[in-house]
Protein backbone atom coordinates (compact mmCIF):
# COMPACT_ATOMS: atom_id res chain seq x y z
CA UNK A 1 0.00 0.00 0.00
CA UNK A 2 0.91 3.31 -0.78
CA UNK A 3 2.15 5.70 2.32
CA UNK A 4 0.76 9.04 0.47
CA UNK A 5 -2.09 9.42 -1.64
CA UNK A 6 -2.23 12.57 -4.26
CA UNK A 7 -6.04 12.79 -4.90
CA UNK A 8 -8.16 15.69 -7.11
CA UNK A 9 -11.57 15.97 -9.13
CA UNK A 10 -11.62 16.94 -12.37
CA UNK A 11 -14.33 18.64 -14.05
CA UNK A 12 -14.67 15.86 -17.08
CA UNK A 13 -13.03 12.84 -17.36
CA UNK A 14 -11.79 14.05 -20.81
CA UNK A 15 -10.01 16.57 -18.37
CA UNK A 16 -6.19 15.38 -17.02
CA UNK A 17 -4.77 16.35 -13.39
CA UNK A 18 -1.57 18.41 -14.96
CA UNK A 19 -0.31 19.43 -11.45
CA UNK A 20 -1.00 15.85 -9.85
CA UNK A 21 1.25 14.48 -12.51
CA UNK A 22 3.87 17.30 -11.77
CA UNK A 23 3.83 16.44 -7.99
CA UNK A 24 4.39 12.76 -8.97
CA UNK A 25 7.16 13.49 -10.97
CA UNK A 26 9.11 15.37 -8.36
CA UNK A 27 8.92 13.12 -5.21
CA UNK A 28 11.91 11.96 -5.97
CA UNK A 29 13.04 8.74 -3.44
CA UNK A 30 9.26 9.19 -2.14
CA UNK A 31 7.85 8.25 -5.95
CA UNK A 32 7.08 4.51 -5.50
CA UNK A 33 5.19 4.98 -2.43
CA UNK A 34 3.20 7.74 -3.75
CA UNK A 35 0.28 7.06 -5.92
CA UNK A 36 -2.02 9.24 -8.06
CA UNK A 37 -6.12 8.73 -7.96
CA UNK A 38 -8.50 11.22 -10.45
CA UNK A 39 -11.80 11.65 -9.81
CA UNK A 40 -14.66 13.51 -11.16
CA UNK A 41 -16.75 15.75 -10.09
CA UNK A 42 -20.35 13.97 -10.36
CA UNK A 43 -18.60 11.40 -8.27
CA UNK A 44 -20.52 11.69 -4.47
CA UNK A 45 -17.38 12.57 -1.79
CA UNK A 46 -18.09 9.99 0.42
CA UNK A 47 -17.00 7.46 -2.58
CA UNK A 48 -14.23 9.43 -3.62
CA UNK A 49 -12.98 8.64 0.30
CA UNK A 50 -13.91 5.37 -0.33
CA UNK A 51 -11.44 4.93 -2.79
CA UNK A 52 -8.83 6.79 -0.59
CA UNK A 53 -9.24 4.66 2.24
CA UNK A 54 -8.86 1.80 0.58
CA UNK A 55 -5.13 2.55 -0.52
CA UNK A 56 -4.05 3.14 3.65
CA UNK A 57 -2.36 6.28 3.16
CA UNK A 58 -0.22 7.65 5.53
CA UNK A 59 -0.76 11.32 3.80
CA UNK A 60 -3.51 12.86 1.77
CA UNK A 61 -2.72 15.56 -1.01
CA UNK A 62 -5.76 16.83 -2.08
CA UNK A 63 -5.62 19.13 -5.29
CA UNK A 64 -8.27 22.04 -5.03
CA UNK A 65 -9.47 24.11 -8.10
CA UNK A 66 -12.52 26.55 -8.15
CA UNK A 67 -14.75 23.49 -9.81
CA UNK A 68 -13.87 21.21 -6.71
CA UNK A 69 -13.50 23.10 -3.79
CA UNK A 70 -16.81 22.89 -2.22
CA UNK A 71 -16.25 18.27 -3.16
CA UNK A 72 -12.57 18.63 -1.76
CA UNK A 73 -14.21 20.10 1.48
CA UNK A 74 -16.50 17.63 1.92
CA UNK A 75 -13.54 15.40 1.05
CA UNK A 76 -11.56 16.65 3.59
CA UNK A 77 -14.38 16.37 6.60
CA UNK A 78 -15.09 12.85 5.88
CA UNK A 79 -11.33 11.92 6.12
CA UNK A 80 -10.99 13.96 9.22
CA UNK A 81 -13.70 12.05 10.56
CA UNK A 82 -12.95 8.49 9.46
CA UNK A 83 -9.32 8.63 9.93
CA UNK A 84 -8.23 10.97 12.41
CA UNK A 85 -4.45 9.80 12.50
CA UNK A 86 -4.24 10.76 8.57
CA UNK A 87 -2.36 13.57 7.56
CA UNK A 88 -4.39 15.94 5.07
CA UNK A 89 -2.41 18.18 2.81
CA UNK A 90 -4.01 20.61 0.49
CA UNK A 91 -2.54 22.76 -2.38
CA UNK A 92 -3.66 24.74 -5.18
CA UNK A 93 -4.98 28.05 -6.45
CA UNK A 94 -8.33 27.73 -4.63
CA UNK A 95 -6.05 27.31 -1.17
CA UNK A 96 -3.15 29.59 -2.31
CA UNK A 97 -5.07 32.90 -0.78
CA UNK A 98 -7.37 34.54 1.39
CA UNK A 99 -7.04 31.32 3.99
CA UNK A 100 -9.00 33.07 6.75
CA UNK A 101 -11.91 33.30 4.51
CA UNK A 102 -11.68 29.34 4.27
CA UNK A 103 -13.33 27.90 8.11
CA UNK A 104 -13.15 24.35 6.23
CA UNK A 105 -9.25 24.30 6.02
CA UNK A 106 -9.42 23.65 9.90
CA UNK A 107 -10.12 20.42 9.00
CA UNK A 108 -6.61 20.06 7.19
CA UNK A 109 -2.83 19.51 8.63
CA UNK A 110 -0.83 21.17 6.08
CA UNK A 111 -1.24 23.72 3.51
CA UNK A 112 0.78 23.88 0.49
CA UNK A 113 0.76 27.57 -1.20
CA UNK A 114 1.95 28.14 -4.69
CA UNK A 115 3.64 25.63 -6.79
CA UNK A 116 4.42 22.17 -4.97
CA UNK A 117 7.06 20.31 -6.66
CA UNK A 118 9.85 21.45 -3.98
CA UNK A 119 7.68 21.52 -0.83
CA UNK A 120 5.41 19.07 -1.08
CA UNK A 121 8.13 15.92 -1.19
CA UNK A 122 10.20 18.19 1.48
CA UNK A 123 6.77 17.98 3.47
CA UNK A 124 5.78 14.10 3.15
CA UNK A 125 9.75 13.32 4.05
CA UNK A 126 9.97 15.34 7.15
CA UNK A 127 6.34 13.64 8.17
CA UNK A 128 7.29 10.24 7.33
CA UNK A 129 10.21 10.62 8.92
CA UNK A 130 9.29 11.92 11.90
CA UNK A 131 10.42 15.42 12.00
CA UNK A 132 7.41 17.39 11.69
CA UNK A 133 7.26 20.87 10.02
CA UNK A 134 6.86 23.99 11.99
CA UNK A 135 4.90 26.14 10.04
CA UNK A 136 1.23 24.72 8.92
CA UNK A 137 0.62 26.87 6.14
CA UNK A 138 3.71 26.23 3.45
CA UNK A 139 4.92 28.19 0.94
CA UNK A 140 6.29 26.49 -2.29
CA UNK A 141 7.97 29.28 -3.84
CA UNK A 142 8.99 29.08 -7.30
CA UNK A 143 11.19 26.47 -8.44
CA UNK A 144 13.86 26.40 -10.95
CA UNK A 145 12.28 25.11 -13.88
CA UNK A 146 15.63 23.56 -15.08
CA UNK A 147 16.13 21.26 -12.18
CA UNK A 148 12.33 20.03 -11.95
CA UNK A 149 11.04 16.60 -13.52
CA UNK A 150 8.33 16.97 -16.47
CA UNK A 151 5.39 14.90 -15.63
CA UNK A 152 4.66 13.72 -19.46
CA UNK A 153 5.69 10.10 -18.94
CA UNK A 154 2.85 9.77 -16.54
CA UNK A 155 0.36 10.21 -19.10
CA UNK A 156 -1.28 6.80 -19.44
CA UNK A 157 -1.87 5.21 -23.16
CA UNK A 158 -5.61 5.64 -22.37
CA UNK A 159 -4.54 9.06 -21.40
CA UNK A 160 -3.09 9.85 -24.92
CA UNK A 161 -6.09 8.09 -26.52
CA UNK A 162 -9.06 9.69 -24.31
CA UNK A 163 -7.87 12.81 -22.34
CA UNK A 164 -6.88 16.40 -22.55
CA UNK A 165 -3.12 16.60 -23.09
CA UNK A 166 -1.73 19.62 -21.11
CA UNK A 167 1.91 20.59 -21.41
CA UNK A 168 3.43 23.78 -21.14
CA UNK A 169 6.68 26.04 -22.16
CA UNK A 170 6.93 28.46 -19.54
CA UNK A 171 4.84 29.53 -16.38
CA UNK A 172 4.29 33.13 -15.48
CA UNK A 173 3.02 35.83 -17.13
CA UNK A 174 3.96 39.46 -17.49
CA UNK A 175 1.22 41.23 -18.02
CA UNK A 176 -1.26 42.13 -15.06
CA UNK A 177 -4.63 41.51 -16.26
CA UNK A 178 -6.75 42.13 -12.33
CA UNK A 179 -9.26 39.65 -12.82
CA UNK A 180 -6.45 36.80 -13.53
CA UNK A 181 -4.44 34.58 -10.64
CA UNK A 182 -1.61 34.24 -13.35
CA UNK A 183 -0.97 38.82 -13.02
CA UNK A 184 0.67 37.73 -9.69
CA UNK A 185 3.13 35.42 -10.73
CA UNK A 186 5.05 38.48 -12.57
CA UNK A 187 7.93 36.85 -13.48
CA UNK A 188 7.91 34.33 -16.76
CA UNK A 189 10.32 31.29 -16.38
CA UNK A 190 11.21 28.61 -19.66
CA UNK A 191 11.54 25.16 -19.53
CA UNK A 192 14.77 24.10 -21.26
CA UNK A 193 13.47 23.30 -24.80
CA UNK A 194 15.93 20.51 -25.10
CA UNK A 195 14.39 19.20 -22.00
CA UNK A 196 10.99 19.36 -23.76
CA UNK A 197 11.27 18.40 -27.55
CA UNK A 198 12.59 15.20 -26.00
CA UNK A 199 9.69 14.77 -23.96
CA UNK A 200 7.54 15.62 -27.23
CA UNK A 201 9.38 13.29 -28.85
CA UNK A 202 8.46 10.43 -26.65
CA UNK A 203 4.99 11.41 -26.38
CA UNK A 204 4.30 11.29 -30.32
CA UNK A 205 6.23 8.09 -30.51
CA UNK A 206 3.46 6.86 -28.43
CA UNK A 207 0.58 7.95 -29.89
CA UNK A 208 -0.09 11.46 -28.59
CA UNK A 209 -1.19 13.81 -31.70
CA UNK A 210 -3.07 16.98 -29.57
CA UNK A 211 -0.90 18.72 -27.32
CA UNK A 212 -3.01 21.86 -25.09
CA UNK A 213 -0.50 24.46 -23.98
CA UNK A 214 -1.29 26.35 -21.17
CA UNK A 215 1.21 28.81 -21.05
CA UNK A 216 -0.38 32.32 -20.91
CA UNK A 217 2.13 34.12 -23.20
CA UNK A 218 3.40 31.42 -25.91
CA UNK A 219 4.64 34.75 -28.08
CA UNK A 220 6.28 36.63 -25.27
CA UNK A 221 9.06 35.16 -26.63
CA UNK A 222 9.65 35.21 -30.41
CA UNK A 223 12.44 32.85 -30.67
CA UNK A 224 11.31 30.19 -28.40
CA UNK A 225 7.56 30.45 -30.26
CA UNK A 226 9.13 30.11 -33.60
CA UNK A 227 11.28 26.69 -32.05
CA UNK A 228 8.35 25.20 -31.39
CA UNK A 229 6.48 26.68 -34.22
CA UNK A 230 9.06 24.93 -36.11
CA UNK A 231 9.31 21.86 -33.83
CA UNK A 232 5.63 20.46 -35.19
CA UNK A 233 5.72 22.02 -38.57
CA UNK A 234 8.66 19.32 -39.54
CA UNK A 235 6.45 16.48 -37.34
CA UNK A 236 3.71 17.30 -39.59
CA UNK A 237 5.46 17.38 -42.63
CA UNK A 238 6.63 13.62 -41.54
CA UNK A 239 2.28 13.00 -42.17
CA UNK A 240 1.70 13.37 -38.99
CA UNK A 241 -2.35 14.30 -38.26
CA UNK A 242 -1.31 16.97 -35.29
CA UNK A 243 -3.31 19.27 -33.35
CA UNK A 244 -1.40 21.90 -31.50
CA UNK A 245 -3.18 24.83 -29.11
CA UNK A 246 -1.63 27.73 -27.66
CA UNK A 247 -2.90 30.67 -25.86
CA UNK A 248 -1.76 34.21 -27.63
CA UNK A 249 -1.20 37.79 -27.04
CA UNK A 250 -3.73 39.32 -29.45
CA UNK A 251 -1.29 41.86 -30.72
CA UNK A 252 2.04 40.55 -30.37
CA UNK A 253 2.52 38.82 -33.50
CA UNK A 254 5.53 39.89 -36.17
CA UNK A 255 6.71 38.92 -39.12
CA UNK A 256 8.71 35.76 -38.56
CA UNK A 257 5.98 34.23 -36.66
CA UNK A 258 3.70 35.06 -39.52
CA UNK A 259 5.15 33.44 -41.98
CA UNK A 260 5.30 30.28 -39.75
CA UNK A 261 1.78 30.20 -38.61
CA UNK A 262 0.87 30.57 -42.51
CA UNK A 263 2.71 27.10 -43.36
CA UNK A 264 0.64 24.94 -41.20
CA UNK A 265 -2.22 22.97 -42.51
CA UNK A 266 -6.06 23.62 -42.02
CA UNK A 267 -7.47 22.08 -38.73
CA UNK A 268 -3.83 21.63 -36.80
CA UNK A 269 -3.47 25.04 -35.13
CA UNK A 270 -5.65 26.40 -32.81
CA UNK A 271 -5.01 30.09 -31.05
CA UNK A 272 -6.71 31.13 -27.94
CA UNK A 273 -6.83 34.30 -27.84
CA UNK A 274 -7.55 36.84 -24.88
CA UNK A 275 -9.43 39.90 -26.07
CA UNK A 276 -11.44 40.10 -23.04
CA UNK A 277 -12.80 43.74 -23.54
CA UNK A 278 -12.50 45.58 -26.78
CA UNK A 279 -13.22 49.04 -24.96
CA UNK A 280 -10.01 51.26 -24.03
CA UNK A 281 -11.18 52.90 -21.08
CA UNK A 282 -12.42 49.57 -19.33
CA UNK A 283 -8.68 47.75 -20.62
CA UNK A 284 -7.08 50.19 -18.77
CA UNK A 285 -8.72 50.17 -15.30
CA UNK A 286 -8.13 46.39 -15.15
CA UNK A 287 -4.98 46.60 -16.58
CA UNK A 288 -5.46 44.96 -19.72
CA UNK A 289 -3.75 46.86 -22.01
CA UNK A 290 -3.81 45.99 -25.32
CA UNK A 291 -3.27 47.41 -29.32
CA UNK A 292 -6.66 46.95 -30.90
CA UNK A 293 -5.25 47.97 -34.08
CA UNK A 294 -2.49 45.83 -34.15
CA UNK A 295 -4.98 42.94 -32.58
CA UNK A 296 -7.67 43.47 -35.45
CA UNK A 297 -4.46 43.50 -37.63
CA UNK A 298 -3.64 40.02 -36.41
CA UNK A 299 -7.08 38.47 -36.40
CA UNK A 300 -7.28 39.95 -40.13
CA UNK A 301 -4.31 37.98 -41.56
CA UNK A 302 -5.29 34.65 -39.27
CA UNK A 303 -8.46 34.52 -41.14
CA UNK A 304 -7.78 35.32 -44.35
CA UNK A 305 -3.59 34.15 -44.61
CA UNK A 306 -3.73 31.21 -42.54
CA UNK A 307 -5.96 27.77 -41.66
CA UNK A 308 -5.61 28.93 -37.32
CA UNK A 309 -8.92 27.93 -35.75
CA UNK A 310 -9.49 31.52 -33.62
CA UNK A 311 -10.91 30.87 -30.25
CA UNK A 312 -11.36 34.14 -28.49
CA UNK A 313 -12.49 35.27 -25.28
CA UNK A 314 -14.41 37.80 -23.89
CA UNK A 315 -15.62 38.64 -20.47
CA UNK A 316 -19.17 40.35 -19.16
CA UNK A 317 -19.27 42.31 -16.44
CA UNK A 318 -15.93 43.72 -16.28
CA UNK A 319 -16.28 47.43 -14.41
CA UNK A 320 -17.35 49.84 -15.96
CA UNK A 321 -18.68 47.88 -19.20
CA UNK A 322 -22.54 48.07 -19.14
CA UNK A 323 -24.35 44.92 -21.45
CA UNK A 324 -24.39 47.14 -24.52
CA UNK A 325 -20.87 48.09 -24.53
CA UNK A 326 -19.89 43.89 -24.04
CA UNK A 327 -22.33 43.75 -26.83
CA UNK A 328 -20.75 45.68 -29.10
CA UNK A 329 -17.59 44.42 -28.80
CA UNK A 330 -19.08 41.03 -29.70
CA UNK A 331 -20.29 42.26 -32.80
CA UNK A 332 -17.46 43.59 -33.49
CA UNK A 333 -14.99 40.65 -32.89
CA UNK A 334 -17.61 38.32 -34.83
CA UNK A 335 -17.09 40.99 -37.96
CA UNK A 336 -13.13 40.24 -37.88
CA UNK A 337 -14.42 36.21 -38.74
CA UNK A 338 -13.06 34.69 -35.51
CA UNK A 339 -14.87 31.06 -34.96
CA UNK A 340 -15.14 30.96 -31.54
CA UNK A 341 -15.84 33.53 -28.96
CA UNK A 342 -15.99 32.43 -25.51
CA UNK A 343 -17.75 34.48 -23.12
CA UNK A 344 -17.03 34.14 -19.93
CA UNK A 345 -18.48 36.01 -16.74
CA UNK A 346 -16.28 37.96 -14.53
CA UNK A 347 -15.50 36.05 -10.91
CA UNK A 348 -13.96 37.23 -8.02
CA UNK A 349 -10.92 34.65 -7.78
CA UNK A 350 -9.15 34.42 -4.58
CA UNK A 351 -6.38 36.58 -4.35
CA UNK A 352 -7.45 38.48 -7.83
CA UNK A 353 -6.77 42.62 -7.59
CA UNK A 354 -9.80 43.03 -8.97
CA UNK A 355 -11.54 42.69 -5.55
CA UNK A 356 -10.04 46.68 -5.30
CA UNK A 357 -13.12 47.62 -7.98
CA UNK A 358 -15.90 46.41 -5.86
CA UNK A 359 -16.98 49.35 -4.48
CA UNK A 360 -16.56 51.91 -6.95
CA UNK A 361 -17.88 49.78 -9.74
CA UNK A 362 -20.84 48.53 -7.10
CA UNK A 363 -19.67 44.78 -7.96
CA UNK A 364 -21.25 42.10 -5.77
CA UNK A 365 -20.49 38.45 -6.53
CA UNK A 366 -21.76 35.34 -5.20
CA UNK A 367 -19.51 34.05 -1.98
CA UNK A 368 -19.68 30.51 -3.28
CA UNK A 369 -17.34 29.19 -6.06
CA UNK A 370 -16.98 30.02 -9.01
CA UNK A 371 -17.72 33.47 -7.29
CA UNK A 372 -19.44 34.99 -10.24
CA UNK A 373 -20.40 38.47 -10.57
CA UNK A 374 -24.53 38.74 -9.87
CA UNK A 375 -24.47 42.46 -10.19
CA UNK A 376 -23.01 45.67 -10.63
CA UNK A 377 -23.57 49.59 -11.16
CA UNK A 378 -23.20 48.81 -15.17
CA UNK A 379 -25.28 45.56 -15.23
CA UNK A 380 -28.13 45.21 -12.79
CA UNK A 381 -29.36 41.14 -11.63
CA UNK A 382 -31.72 40.82 -14.07
CA UNK A 383 -29.65 41.50 -16.70
CA UNK A 384 -27.10 39.35 -15.44
CA UNK A 385 -29.22 36.44 -15.78
CA UNK A 386 -30.23 37.06 -19.05
CA UNK A 387 -26.43 37.55 -20.13
CA UNK A 388 -25.74 34.08 -18.65
CA UNK A 389 -28.06 32.56 -20.38
CA UNK A 390 -26.77 33.96 -23.45
CA UNK A 391 -23.59 32.61 -22.88
CA UNK A 392 -25.04 29.42 -22.56
CA UNK A 393 -26.83 29.51 -25.65
CA UNK A 394 -23.75 31.20 -27.68
CA UNK A 395 -21.38 28.14 -26.56
CA UNK A 396 -24.37 25.51 -27.89
CA UNK A 397 -25.75 27.14 -30.75
CA UNK A 398 -22.76 29.13 -32.03
CA UNK A 399 -19.06 27.85 -30.76
CA UNK A 400 -20.11 24.04 -31.97
CA UNK A 401 -20.35 25.19 -35.18
CA UNK A 402 -23.76 23.01 -35.61
CA UNK A 403 -25.52 25.82 -36.41
CA UNK A 404 -23.25 28.00 -38.47
CA UNK A 405 -25.92 29.13 -41.27
CA UNK A 406 -28.96 29.47 -39.30
CA UNK A 407 -27.15 31.54 -36.56
CA UNK A 408 -26.08 34.10 -39.56
CA UNK A 409 -30.07 34.05 -40.57
CA UNK A 410 -31.07 35.17 -36.99
CA UNK A 411 -28.77 38.12 -37.09
CA UNK A 412 -29.59 39.40 -40.23
CA UNK A 413 -30.59 43.02 -40.58
CA UNK A 414 -29.29 43.12 -37.28
CA UNK A 415 -26.61 42.59 -33.72
CA UNK A 416 -25.76 39.50 -33.52
CA UNK A 417 -25.47 40.19 -30.02
CA UNK A 418 -29.13 41.51 -29.37
CA UNK A 419 -30.57 39.18 -32.02
CA UNK A 420 -29.01 36.02 -29.54
CA UNK A 421 -29.63 38.13 -26.41
CA UNK A 422 -33.39 38.03 -27.77
CA UNK A 423 -33.44 34.14 -28.43
CA UNK A 424 -32.09 33.08 -25.05
CA UNK A 425 -35.24 35.49 -24.03
CA UNK A 426 -37.44 33.08 -25.63
CA UNK A 427 -35.87 29.97 -25.74
CA UNK A 428 -36.07 30.17 -22.04
CA UNK A 429 -39.55 31.51 -21.53
CA UNK A 430 -40.44 28.67 -23.93
CA UNK A 431 -38.56 25.55 -22.36
CA UNK A 432 -37.43 26.65 -19.11
CA UNK A 433 -33.69 26.44 -20.46
CA UNK A 434 -31.14 27.23 -22.50
CA UNK A 435 -28.78 24.66 -22.32
CA UNK A 436 -28.98 20.46 -21.99
CA UNK A 437 -31.24 20.36 -24.74
CA UNK A 438 -30.33 17.73 -27.78
CA UNK A 439 -28.94 18.73 -31.27
CA UNK A 440 -32.45 17.87 -32.92
CA UNK A 441 -34.52 19.57 -30.52
CA UNK A 442 -32.46 22.77 -30.38
CA UNK A 443 -32.75 22.75 -34.30
CA UNK A 444 -36.52 22.46 -33.64
CA UNK A 445 -36.63 25.68 -31.02
CA UNK A 446 -34.56 27.52 -33.50
CA UNK A 447 -36.34 26.95 -36.62
CA UNK A 448 -39.61 27.68 -34.54
CA UNK A 449 -38.14 31.02 -33.68
CA UNK A 450 -37.07 32.24 -36.92
CA UNK A 451 -40.38 31.34 -38.51
CA UNK A 452 -42.77 32.60 -36.15
CA UNK A 453 -41.35 35.45 -34.15
CA UNK A 454 -38.83 36.44 -36.88
CA UNK A 455 -41.11 35.54 -39.54
CA UNK A 456 -38.79 34.47 -42.17
CA UNK A 457 -40.18 32.26 -44.99
CA UNK A 458 -40.60 28.64 -43.72
CA UNK A 459 -38.80 27.11 -46.80
CA UNK A 460 -35.65 29.52 -46.29
CA UNK A 461 -35.31 28.46 -42.47
CA UNK A 462 -35.70 24.34 -43.07
CA UNK A 463 -33.83 24.68 -46.25
CA UNK A 464 -30.64 26.56 -43.99
CA UNK A 465 -31.09 24.26 -40.82
CA UNK A 466 -30.70 21.40 -42.96
CA UNK A 467 -27.85 22.44 -45.07
CA UNK A 468 -25.97 23.01 -41.33
CA UNK A 469 -26.61 19.29 -40.71
CA UNK A 470 -25.66 18.25 -44.07
CA UNK A 471 -21.92 20.23 -43.53
CA UNK A 472 -21.56 18.34 -40.62
CA UNK A 473 -22.13 15.26 -41.34
CA UNK A 474 -25.89 14.74 -40.03
CA UNK A 475 -28.65 13.70 -41.55
CA UNK A 476 -31.39 16.45 -42.45
CA UNK A 477 -33.54 16.69 -39.46
CA UNK A 478 -37.64 16.14 -40.33
CA UNK A 479 -38.79 19.18 -38.10
CA UNK A 480 -40.44 20.94 -40.42
CA UNK A 481 -43.37 19.77 -41.70
CA UNK A 482 -45.47 22.87 -43.36
CA UNK A 483 -47.99 23.88 -40.80
CA UNK A 484 -51.71 23.13 -41.14
CA UNK A 485 -54.23 25.74 -41.78
CA UNK A 486 -55.64 27.19 -38.85
CA UNK A 487 -59.27 26.66 -38.68
CA UNK A 488 -60.01 30.34 -37.88
CA UNK A 489 -58.44 33.20 -39.33
CA UNK A 490 -58.38 34.75 -35.89
CA UNK A 491 -54.58 34.91 -34.48
CA UNK A 492 -54.21 32.36 -31.63
CA UNK A 493 -51.03 32.36 -29.31
CA UNK A 494 -48.69 30.04 -30.89
CA UNK A 495 -48.79 28.06 -27.44
CA UNK A 496 -52.25 27.86 -27.20
CA UNK A 497 -52.05 26.70 -31.10
CA UNK A 498 -49.73 23.28 -29.66
CA UNK A 499 -52.54 22.84 -27.08
CA UNK A 500 -55.12 22.60 -29.26
CA UNK A 501 -53.49 20.51 -32.20
CA UNK A 502 -51.76 17.70 -29.62
CA UNK A 503 -56.24 17.86 -28.34
CA UNK A 504 -57.37 17.37 -32.00
CA UNK A 505 -54.98 14.82 -32.39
Amino acid sequence: MPSIVLATLNAKYAHSAFGLRYLLANMGPLRPETTMLEFTIDLRPVDVVEAILAREPRIVGLSVYIWNVELCRQVAELLRRLAPALTIVVGGPEVSYELDDQPWLSEVDYIVCGEGERAFPELCDRLLSGRRPLQRIIDGGLPDLESIALPYDLYSDDDLRQRVLYVEASRGCPYRCEFCLSSLDKKVRPFPLPKLIEAFDQLIDRGARRFKFVDRTFNLDLARSAALLEYFLERIGLDLDLFVHFEMVPDRLPAGLRALIARFPAGSLQFEIGIQTLDDAVGERIKRRQDLSKTFDNLCFLRTETGVHMHTDLIVGLPGESAEGFGAGLDRLLAAGVQEIQVGLLKRLRGTPIARHSEDFGMVYDPRPPYSLLRSEAIDFATMQRLKRFALLWDTFWNRGEFTSSMRLLWTDGSPFARTLAFADWLFAEAGRVHSISLQKRAGYLGRYLIQVRDLPHDQVAATIAADFTANGRPAPDLFAPPKRQRSAKATPERQQRHLHRASS
